[in-house]
């Protein structure tokens, strides 16, 4: 399933670059950037935690450790929010095997069944899509948004991820799972 899983990944790879090409002017992401993984509950659905895993495996003891650790005080502390655990010196660790929300977060979309344009949290902080969002009035001046349905269920349900004969499981919080 997990062979199936990063087949299906490099082709909506693919499609998500192009995503960031069109958007590139509004885009500001870049090495060392880590605010959209330092507040978020982060839904993963049980095949991305098992590939996530599946990388884990391979990270040194001392990475692992920390991480165990940092898993340890979220599930005492059970925020709603929090810094994800696989950000470590503000890279993500495990950037190959990350999950949906990861590679689709900061772009812009627009979602017809609310009918608005979703924006990453990041424009709140004058990064991403910040020159065309007004911040008063919650107005966005964006021409062309992408018009797939950028949402980790949709994703998951398309026919593309029938097509790899993908069974995701239950979707959840990435705390949740450990």
């Amino acid at each position: 399933m997990l062979k199936r899983y990063e087949k299906f990944l490099e082709k909506l790879d693919r499609r998500l670059e192009n995503y960031f090409e069109e958007q590139c002017e509004f885009i500001k992401c870049k090495p060392g950037c880590s605010s959209c993984c330092e507040v978020g509950e982060y839904p993963f659905s049980r095949l991305e935690v098992e590939y996530l895993m599946s990388g884990f495996v391979e990270l040194p003891f001392g990475v692992k450790h920390k991480i165990k650790e940092e898993i340890k005080y979220l599930k005492k502390e059970n925020p709603k929010m929090y810094k994800c655990p696989f950000l470590i010196d503000k890279k993500c660790c495990l950037y190959k095997y990350r999950g949906l929300v990861c590679r689709m977060h900061g772009l812009a979309w627009y979602d017809e069944e609310a009918d608005r344009i979703r924006l990453p949290y990041c424009v709140n902080k004058g990064l991403n899509y910040s020159t065309v969002f007004d911040r008063e009035t919650g107005e966005v001046f964006l021409q062309h948004p992408i018009t797939e349905r950028l949402r980790i269920d949709t994703i998951l349900k398309s026919e593309q991820a029938r097509e790899y004969g993908l069974e995701c499981g239950e979707i959840r919080p990435l705390i949740k799972w450990f």
